[in-house]
């Protein structure tokens, strides 16, 4: 359950650490996995971390600021979800990855485990992108 003023760990490789949900694009109270949000940049990740400590300049590493307004895609939340053929899932952390308008992915690489409900809602290219789906 994402909703106005929810905090989330962005997990992609474009710079932004931790986001704050400022619209749901569902027209519901509420985001669940799979479902387009407005997003504002609230901490900044430093290049070192954003690549594992590798030697890459700060261009190439923050493709986004503080402050920035972009659109994500809800990938894990807290709330226990239950799925049609009877189990629950709760991730540890709320979490998404920042998109363009034309609805890519801005990172190249997802840390972290994303819902299978993006299979669902056509989110391929993200689940292409992380490293396992549950």
């Amino acid at each position: 359950m994402i909703q106005l003023k929810t905090m989330l760990n962005c997990i992609d490789n474009s710079g932004a650490s931790i986001v704050e949900c400022v619209a749901n694009l569902r027209m519901k109270r509420h985001a669940k996995i799979g479902d387009r949000i407005i997003v504002v940049v609230q901490k900044q990740r430093t290049y070192a971390e954003s690549l594992g400590g590798s030697a890459v300049g700060t261009a190439a590493a923050n493709r986004v600021r503080r402050g920035d307004i972009r659109h994500a895609i809800v990938v894990r939340t807290k709330k226990k979800l239950q799925r049609k053929d009877g189990h629950v899932v709760r991730f540890d952390d709320n979490a998404c990855v920042l998109i363009n308008k034309a609805g890519e992915p801005i990172g190249t690489r997802l840390t972290g485990v994303v819902g299978s409900e993006l299979r669902d809602k056509q989110w391929s290219k993200i689940l292409s992108l992380a490293p396992m789906h549950v």
